[in-house]
């Protein structure tokens, strides 16, 4: 009988045959959440556009109101622009520009208005985009946060910044802050700020995570074959008889 696989290389077999099956259902589960983000976005956008008193001013209020469609009236902060580097647009890297927009009531927003190029040379250097000095009205849909990045190291301070926290930069710059995002949607209306809004969609990326699924389960079962193969039935097989040598 041949012998069978070491227990070292039978318990590695055992563990990729479990680690590629979990992380299979890992991606089906994030294609699952992006599918409820989708119907969320799409239910919220059908209810009437919130503004002024109907905005959320606690983040429980915000919860179920997130995706939905608001319209703000305020002035921006100019100077506590944030620029978020390294977010790509259109297959460029660049910049998520964002501002405090400062309502009737002295609370602020952050929204994030729109997307730069980066300039290759100067990574601090920003393109140019208007910031209107008098009152604005400003569309877009409720975030819970700026997206996020991995970030090494401490938070920035500066204008060009990896990540920005709604808490902290409310402390930072003395501002009371609401504790949500406004995704600014571009405005046929308005005039044209140098800004490219061309967002992703919430629900986007449901097919590529089916097929990372579909990869890691192939591989799950083909660990899994080639095991049963070595370890089951290749030893059951006989042996071939050994071959006669004329004397």
């Amino acid at each position: 009988m041949r012998r069978r696989l070491h227990p070292v290389v039978l318990l590695a077999a055992v563990g990729l045959t479990l680690i590629t099956a979990r992380l299979g259902w890992w991606q089906l589960d994030r294609a699952a959440e992006k599918q409820a983000l989708e119907r969320q976005r799409l239910e919220q956008a059908a209810q009437p556009v919130l503004a002024g008193d109907d905005l959320p001013r606690s983040a429980d209020a915000a919860q179920p109101l997130l995706q939905r469609r608001a319209r703000l009236q305020g002035r921006w902060q100019a100077d506590a622009t944030v620029a978020l580097e390294n977010r790509p647009m259109g297959g460029r890297v660049g910049f998520y520009i964002v501002t405090p927009l400062q309502l009737a009531d002295g609370s602020a927003v952050l929204v994030q208005r729109g997307w730069i190029p980066r300039d290759l040379q100067d990574r601090t250097r920003l393109a140019p985009f208007d910031t209107p000095g008098a009152d604005v009205s400003v569309q877009g849909r409720i975030a819970p946060r700026v997206p996020r990045l991995y970030e090494l190291g401490e938070a920035g301070t500066g204008t060009v910044r990896q990540n920005l926290d709604i808490d902290a930069f409310a402390t930072e710059r003395g501002l009371r802050l609401r504790p949500w995002v406004l995704i600014q949607d571009g405005d046929p209306g308005a005039p044209p700020d140098g800004l490219q809004r061309d967002w992703p969609v919430p629900g986007s990326g449901v097919d590529k995570h089916h097929g990372y699924a579909f990869q890691w389960f192939a591989l799950s079962a083909l660990t899994l074959g080639l095991l049963v193969w070595f370890q089951f039935l290749r030893p059951a097989r006989p042996d071939h008889a050994p071959e006669r040598h004329p004397s």
